[in-house]
């Protein structure tokens, strides 16, 4: 998912919109033959993402720019611990500074966030993400999620079939019943994919198993909801629980039996974990 060149055209694009035209800063300030070695140090404890990212910001900068990594994604650390330094031409270092430490600390927010989710999910069910993502990053967000421990939902609109409560309003205005629509929308889909349809009410659930929905997204429900709509589906598909998760309650969801606990917050609201970048010059 996050691509040797998706990397490099976001890192790219951001390189651009922060120094059109160079450094003008680092070109007044800095001698062109001054070198410096930068380690990327943890103000706070987490978990680490995005760490090639990093890297290969400074090597768009300048290839003789060299990284070595302390740690790698997916890493618990602490604070006060070194995850990297970087070494080479001092302008180059500083310009490419704030990108690199923009997308590590932000994919580290995301994988601290998630693996707290996990955590306290203790096994009972799948912690997934959603779609609510920022645009443009959405493949640098799932790759956070999955280093947190968690799992990714779809991708986009184009790689799975999910029938929302906004889909179901239009067949219903157009007189279509649900299990009737899911019936048909199978016999037009490859064997390999599935479906899923999210239902607000529990008297919705007869008709979408009826129909042979793959998977049965429960929106906004509660706890003792969430145990009733797992009770009715028996097994006969997997059962998510979408809208008031929260970190609080997801022990109480996910010990209703639903199968996945999907989450925006685990993207669209994170706090970005605080890493710094120490810098010494040598002339």
């Amino acid at each position: 998912m996050l691509t040797a060149s998706t990397i490099d055209s976001a890192l790219r694009t951001a390189l651009d919109e922060d120094a059109p035209w160079g450094d003008i800063t680092g070109e007044v300030f800095i001698p062109a033959t001054a070198s410096a070695t930068a380690d990327l140090r943890a103000r706070e404890d987490g978990v680490l993402a995005g760490i090639e990212v990093f890297a290969r910001a400074f090597a768009l900068v300048d290839q003789s720019v060299t990284v070595d990594l302390a740690a790698a994604d997916g890493d618990a650390f602490t604070a006060g611990q070194v995850l990297a330094t970087a070494a080479g031409p001092a302008r180059a270092v500083l310009q490419a500074e704030r990108i690199a430490l923009n997308f590590c600390q932000r994919m580290s927010g995301i994988a601290t966030q998630t693996r707290a989710y996990v955590d306290a999910a203790a096994g009972r069910a799948r912690i997934v993400d959603t779609r609510k993502t920022t645009p443009g990053l959405r493949a640098f967000e799932k790759h956070a999620v999955v280093c947190g421990g968690g799992h990714n939902h779809r991708f986009g609109l184009s790689d799975a079939v999910m029938a929302k409560d906004n889909h179901l309003a239009v067949l219903t205005g157009a007189g279509l019943g649900v299990a009737e629509a899911i019936r048909t929308a199978r016999a037009r889909l490859p064997h390999t994919t599935m479906i899923e349809v999210e239902v607000d009410r529990l008297d919705q659930v007869p008709a979408v198993l009826d129909g042979g929905a793959d998977i049965i997204l429960l929106d906004n429900f509660t706890p003792a909801q969430l145990r009733e709509g797992v009770e009715l589906v028996g097994g006969r598909a997997v059962v998510e629980a979408s809208g008031n998760v929260a970190l609080e309650t997801i022990p109480e969801i996910a010990a209703t039996g639903v199968d996945v606990i999907s989450s925006g917050a685990l993207t669209h609201s994170v706090r970005a974990i605080d890493l710094g970048l120490d810098l010494s010059l040598e002339a």
